[in-house]
């Protein structure tokens, strides 16, 4: 449980709060380079913990990341010409590079120098793993680039794609590592069901509830939840949380029915439009062997797929409709009666309200990834209020992975596991 104020300084994002200035430390997913597909072509809203930003691919491919409204008469870039290699204002024709320099002015006459003078706000951009970055924070302590491994493999091994989630960025983090829930809220009732979920007959399915391990590193914290299988043993599921929204999992398309396919490894990242909503990029990849074919059916059974997400990356499932749970098919199907995992994830967060009241909560031990989780957040406010660096600046987590296993009983998940999820 949170107090009021703590609960305050953890949600609240915008320039100028501590969260604001710490998230502001790392790179941050600003949109899918896909929105930006060739140079010239039309620009894009962006919105990043509160600040309403432009993004363009200017002639000679640079992604420029401005302030959304021209430094005249404040009308928005977004219905600018994007040509010559700058945004030009509709209104007077103003123009701007990718470093938010004004080019010219339309409306001045030719001797004058006054667009020597303005400047927009403009932050530095990074196009990886099909993402474009941004950094936000003091040119000065501008961290490495954020080389996690799925930026680094082929595209033909990579899947990337992102929804808009209606409520605050961390209750949707803290879902997202909470491992508990993943048997109770994506259950299958039944396995002849069109729909998916886990079966009683996976591994998740047939065990008891997860003891969750934290193991703290330089850029987070590495855990697993561990379920005991009887005789068997233990099934360990393993994680990465990589400061300061990026979780990894491990994935296996079938094993939801207990089918089984090929590993590969997927996550999430929850960025914060504004203090009620954010932005979930999803990827996965296969870091080494064929592509990865299995991304579309990922998509397909989160939620995600081809219809299931409109044009402004809202889900068709969502708040404003009750995420169309059907309560015949809660009673018999699947345990929610709402369609697609991911839809199921976000019906849970977003029903706890836009941001939710930690003071009321009770806490449990399996909420251990949560609370170790607020700890360091809380710990890395404190250095950055300090004058100091953040965890999770350096290259430790480029090749962060994670895998499930079932291990013997009284086998050491992070002896056993190491080599794999942290590869040299």
């Amino acid at each position: 449980m949170l107090t009021r104020e703590e609960n305050e300084v953890l949600v609240r994002t915008n320039a100028g709060t501590p969260m604001g200035d710490l998230l502001r430390r790392y790179w941050i997913p600003a949109l899918m380079s896909t929105e930006l597909p060739e140079p010239d072509c039309p620009p894009v809203r962006v919105q990043l913990m509160g600040e309403k930003l432009i993004a363009f691919r200017d002639t000679e491919n640079k992604i420029g990341l401005l302030d959304e409204f021209c430094a005249h008469r404040r009308t928005s870039l977004w219905l600018g010409r994007n040509e010559e290699c700058g945004l030009r204002c509709v209104f007077h024709g103003w123009k701007y590079d990718v470093d938010g320099n004004c080019v010219d002015m339309m409306n001045e006459p030719p001797e004058s120098k006054f667009k020597d003078e303005v400047k927009l706000t403009a932050y530095p951009t990074a196009e990886m793993g099909g993402v474009v970055w941004a950094y936000m924070g003091p040119k000065d302590k501008m961290p490495v680039l954020p080389k996690f491994e799925w930026t680094q493999v082929p595209e033909s091994h990579r899947g990337v794609s992102k929804n808009w989630q209606q409520c605050n960025w961390l209750q949707a983090l803290e879902a997202g590592v909470d491992t508990a829930h993943v048997p109770v809220l994506h259950r299958l009732l039944n396995t002849d069901s069109e729909h998916v979920g886990y079966a009683p007959s996976t591994e998740f399915g047939s065990s008891g509830p997860a003891k969750v391990e934290v193991d703290v590193t330089d850029f987070g914290y590495r855990y697993a939840g561990i379920r005991p299988l009887g005789e068997k043993g233990n099934f360990v599921r393993t994680y990465q949380w990589v400061l300061p929204f990026h979780q990894i999992r491990p994935e296996e398309l079938g094993s939801y029915r207990g089918g089984g396919s090929r590993p590969f490894i997927a996550g999430h990242m929850w960025v914060p439009m504004d203090d009620e909503n954010c932005m979930v990029y999803n990827w996965a990849y296969s870091f080494d062997g064929p592509p990865l074919t299995e991304w579309e059916q990922l998509e397909k059974d989160c939620g995600r797929g081809p219809g299931d997400v409109m044009p402004n990356f809202l889900n068709i499932r969502n708040k404003q409709n009750d995420w169309l749970i059907d309560r015949k098919v809660q009673k018999t199907e699947i345990f929610t009666g709402i369609t697609g995992l991911n839809n199921q994830d976000q019906a849970a967060q977003e029903a706890m309200g836009p941001i939710v009241d930690r003071t009321k909560e009770n806490l449990s031990a399996s909420d251990m990834a949560i609370v170790s989780m607020r700890k360091i957040l809380q710990q890395a406010l404190s250095t950055v209020a300090d004058g100091g660096d953040p965890p999770g600046l350096g290259d430790s987590y480029y090749k962060a992975r994670a895998v499930d296993r079932v291990l013997p009983e009284g086998v050491n998940w992070l002896d056993a596991l190491m080599d794999e999820i942290q590869p040299k």
